[in-house]
C-alpha cells in the first residue's frame, strides 16, 4: 500500500503546482448547481493531471472525479478525487483550498491524501497505518466537553443548504467556544485530525469531498459517523467527524 500512498502524494503535489500556477491570475469562471457553486479552468486542469497520473500508474482502476464524473475500471480499485476543494476560496485568493485523493479497494478506503499547496502541507493516511502531516504523526484533540470545543461546519451551495444547517450553526455556537466555516471540507477534516478542530459536521457532501479526509480522521484516532451515529458511508446525507470524546454530544444536538 505504500506505493499507492506515494503515488497519491506525488500526484497531489503535482496538481497543487497546477493550482498555484492559476492562483491570482485570470480565471474562466463558471457555475454548476448555483451561482455559489463555482468551477474554473484550474479545477479542470488539476483533474486532468490527476486522471493521467493515477490511471497511468494503475490503468485498471476506476476514477471518480468532481469535474469528470465516474469512469469504470476493470478491477476493484477506485480513485476518488477532488481536484480543487475550496474553489470559492481559490477564486478570491483565500489560501484555504486543497487537492483531495482517496484510494478505495474492494469498497474499502485504503489510503487518502489531502494537499494544501499554499502551506505546502500534505496530510496522508493508510488504513491501519496512522495519519501524518508532512510525515509527522497526527492525533486528534483530547477535548472532552462540547462546551470547550472549537467546531467547524460548512453549507452546501444555495439557499437550501444554508437553511438546512443554519439552526445547527447557531445551536453549536451557543454550546461551544466557537464554530468556524472555512469552506473546504477535506481540509476541515484534516484540521480535526490534527487536533485544531474538535469536531466537524456537514450535510450534502459528495464522496470526493470526504473520501480522503474521513480516513485521515479515523487514522488520527478520531470517529466518523453519519448524522444518526452509524458508521459513515460515502454518499450519506450527513457526516459528523470528531475526536471521539465529543461525538455523542454533537449527535445529541443534531438529533
Amino acid at each position: 500500500m505504500n506505493d499507492v500512498l506515494e503515488l497519491a502524494i506525488e500526484a497531489a503535489r503535482a496538481a497543487g503546482d497546477v493550482l498555484l500556477g492559476y492562483l491570482g491570475g485570470p480565471l474562466d469562471l463558471g457555475h454548476k448547481s448555483s451561482r455559489a457553486d463555482l468551477v474554473t479552468q484550474a479545477d479542470r486542469a488539476s483533474e486532468a493531471l490527476l486522471r493521467a497520473r493515477l490511471l497511468g500508474a494503475r490503468p485498471g482502476a476506476a476514477f471518480y472525479g468532481e469535474e469528470t464524473g465516474a469512469t469504470p475500471g476493470t478491477g476493484t480499485e477506485r480513485w476518488i478525487v477532488d481536484p480543487l476543494d475550496g474553489t470559492t476560496n481559490f477564486v478570491h485568493g483565500f489560501p484555504f483550498f486543497c487537492v483531495s485523493i482517496g484510494y478505495e479497494r474492494d469498497g474499502v478506503m485504503e489510503a487518502g491524501v489531502v494537499y494544501n499547496p499554499t502551506l505546502d502541507e500534505i496530510y496522508a493516511a493508510r488504513r491501519g497505518g496512522g495519519a501524518t502531516r508532512n510525515g509527522a504523526p497526527l492525533y486528534v484533540s483530547e477535548t472532552a466537553q462540547l462546551s470547550e470545543s472549537l467546531l467547524c461546519t460548512g453549507f452546501k451551495p444555495g439557499p437550501a443548504g444554508m437553511s438546512r444547517n443554519l439552526g445547527n450553526f447557531v445551536a453549536f455556537s451557543d454550546r461551544s467556544h466557537a464554530v468556524r466555516r472555512v469552506g473546504a471540507a477535506a481540509l476541515d477534516l484534516c484540521y480535526v485530525a490534527r487536533g485544531a478542530f474538535d469536531g466537524f459536521w456537514e450535510y450534502g457532501l459528495h464522496p470526493w469531498d470526504v473520501a480522503a479526509g474521513s480516513l485521515i480522521v479515523r487514522e488520527a484516532g478520531g470517529h466518523v459517523s453519519d448524522g444518526a451515529g452509524s458508521p459513515y458511508a460515502l454518499g450519506a446525507a450527513a457526516i459528523v467527524a470528531s475526536n471521539g470524546l465529543v461525538h455523542d454530544q454533537m449527535l445529541a444536538l443534531l438529533a
